[in-house]
């Protein structure tokens, strides 16, 4: 997940509000691998894991409305998994 801090994102930047977005990720079924501070054209970036694009769609918006911050979500394979989709 990428992100882009809208004025309000920015003036909400605080651990208690990451420990909120790490916690959401957890109650709509995902799991936190990576959070990184970017420079660019992102602000935000979430490695994460969902069951399923409903469940990462779910913790999306429920994050922009904590947060303020836009994210754009690309679900993504293992190399392996792709190869095998192949065939």
């Amino acid at each position: 997940m990428l992100g882009k801090y809208s004025v309000q994102g920015v003036q909400g930047i605080a651990a208690e509000r990451t420990k909120k977005v790490a916690e959401i990720i957890q109650k709509s079924g995902g799991k936190v691998n990576a959070m990184y501070a970017l420079l660019g054209c992102y602000d935000a970036a979430l490695v994460v894991d969902f069951p399923g694009n409903t469940d990462a769609m779910k913790a999306s918006i429920a994050i922009t409305k904590l947060t303020g911050i836009g994210f754009t979500t690309f679900p993504a394979l293992p190399i392996e998994e792709f190869d095998k989709i192949l065939g």
